[in-house]
């Protein structure tokens, strides 16, 4: 994690999630819960557990707030503020509304705007604030010394042994850095570094098209950025829905990224002028070529972090996605559980979250509460958005019966034309037999927003039908539920069902 060492606003984070000067308490005779990592399962975690009323260590070696606070969801969000307002004034003319010239980015007062409100919200995540909660927080490394217990090298120079009765491992996961020849001695950023630019880089090229290289990517283009795309995929976004990555593509096409894709990265060498990234792609013959940039963004995937945990010592075994454990979230060690990106699933804020309730229950509770059982939402924050949840309708193997789906695009909402906003979509998959709700994807500027309806329609199991018993405002683009609800009742109308009615309204004229 890179912090600029003369910002008012990071020195302000760093008091509340780091504070150089703290003091790590004294010890407990056992706690009932040792937490290893201070991102967001860990934090979510120790809260629940010291609200019950257990004993809790935490031990953080970094800062606390992990990723999201630091150097993930919450700065990048900052950002991508500032990029999609930039698009609203560049359109504003198809409105009407008359801007006098181009609209540009103040990088270095976006960039400050972003660390003042990370800061402003840094005590949420503080030192203090969970001391106060009941929490007893070492700022060090830990790492265990045997199944029930660990040892925690403090900041502050303390060496100390913690006896647990139960424990999580919630150290998350950091940036993934192929051994690229010459990428270390060019230089490189990653999430890590990104944010502690104070100047706009001229030129850069992303390496990944995923959710971070992707959102990145567009909004330093939007900023005034060269950028390239540089990614093994053969289209961005890959693990979304194919119509829903096109849409995301395209427009980020149209915001000027260029995309070198199907296209692997081999080499990167330092000349005048910048960093020369070479690529390569397969083929006959195989094919190649290279762009000079000023800042190199890997953004290829992450990689739990399980080195140096003590693993072994407590009987816990790691794999290569992360640490293992069972459905109920606990490791090889009984007493010891796993969640957030190190458990290696899924890595977002909201998952993790839902993980550590699911350590809670089970840990406190004689719980039987199990990861497969959620209904895991997410969203990509590119402009537009995508966001999902549940089943795509390949999945039909895993959902145990035949698939099926519905699609309108907001073309048809009236909301949607109104605003200028027709280029996406909302997509419901259903059982074919039951009409259970499996799944759903919405491509819009607000995707993450309008997924909420449909969220909770999917993780309680309703019908696609129900959906149009739902009334909503007038005009609003959140109605496509209930117009995709209308075409699925349409559906049921059978060429008999349709001769039944037409028989029925006869009889009652």
């Amino acid at each position: 994690m890179v912090l600029l060492e003369n910002d008012a606003f990071d020195q302000e984070l760093q008091a509340e999630v780091g504070p150089r000067d703290w003091t790590n308490p004294q010890p407990a005779e056992r706690y009932d819960l040792f937490v290893l990592g201070g991102g967001t399962a860990g934090l979510v975690a120790a809260a629940g557990a010291a609200g019950l009323g257990a004993k809790v260590a935490l031990v953080e070696r970094d800062l606390m707030g992990g990723d999201c606070l630091n150097y993930g969801c919450v700065p990048s969000k900052a950002l991508l503020r500032a990029a999609k307002t930039l698009g609203e004034v560049s359109d504003a003319e198809s409105l009407g509304v008359k801007v006098d010239g181009p609209a540009s980015a103040d990088f270095a007062a976006v960039m400050e705007r972003m660390r003042r409100l990370r800061a402003s919200i840094g005590h949420h995540d503080g030192a203090q604030r969970f001391t106060e909660l009941g929490v007893d927080v070492f700022l060090g490394s830990g790492k265990f010394s045997g199944p029930d217990r660990a040892e925690v090298n403090g900041n502050d120079g303390t060496t100390v042994e913690l006896k647990f009765k139960r424990a999580l491992i919630a150290t998350g996961a950091r940036p993934l850095v192929f051994p690229v020849p010459g990428v270390e001695e060019a230089g490189y950023l990653t999430n890590l570094s990104l944010f502690a630019l104070t100047e706009l880089p001229k030129r850069m090229v992303v390496v990944g098209g995923g959710p971070i290289g992707c959102e990145m990517a567009q909004a330093f283009a939007r900023f005034g950025t060269e950028v390239t795309i540089v990614s093994l995929d053969d289209h961005l976004l890959p693990r979304e829905d194919a119509d829903a990555a096109a849409i995301v593509q395209n427009a980020m096409v149209a915001d000027g990224v260029r995309l070198e894709l199907g296209a692997r990265l081999e080499r990167v060498e330092t000349e005048e002028g910048g960093k020369r990234v070479y690529y390569s792609r397969q083929g006959s013959p195989a094919e190649g070529g290279s762009v000079l940039c000023d800042e190199l963004l890997l953004a290829m995937g992450r990689k739990a972090n399980t080195d140096g945990l003590g693993l072994e010592a407590a009987g816990v075994a790691a794999a290569r996605n992360g640490i293992e454990v069972d459905d109920k979230l606990r490791t090889a060690n009984r007493r010891i559980y796993a969640a957030g990106d190190v458990a290696g699933m899924w890595q977002f804020t909201h998952a993790a979250d839902a993980m550590a309730r699911i350590v809670l229950r089970n840990a406190f509770f004689f719980g039987r509460s199990k990861a497969s059982a959620l209904t895991m939402p997410w969203s990509t924050y590119t402009m537009p958005e995508v966001a999902h949840v549940g089943l795509y309708e390949n999945q039909a193997a895993e959902a145990g019966t035949e698939l099926t789906s519905l699609k309108m695009d907001f073309s048809e909402i009236d909301r949607a034309i109104l605003d200028g906003e027709t280029a996406g979509y909302a997509k419901v998959i259903f059982e074919a037999k039951s009409g259970r709700l499996r799944g759903a994807t919405v491509v819009a500027p607000h995707a993450g927003e309008l997924l909420g309806e449909v969220l909770i329609a999917v993780t309680r199991g309703l019908k696609v039908y129900d959906l149009a018993s739902v009334i909503h405002p007038y005009p609003t683009q959140v109605s496509i539920w209930g117009r995709l609800g209308d075409q699925s009742m349409r559906r049921k109308l059978t060429p008999f069902a349709s001769k039944m009615l037409k028989t029925m309204i006869r009889w009652t004229r």
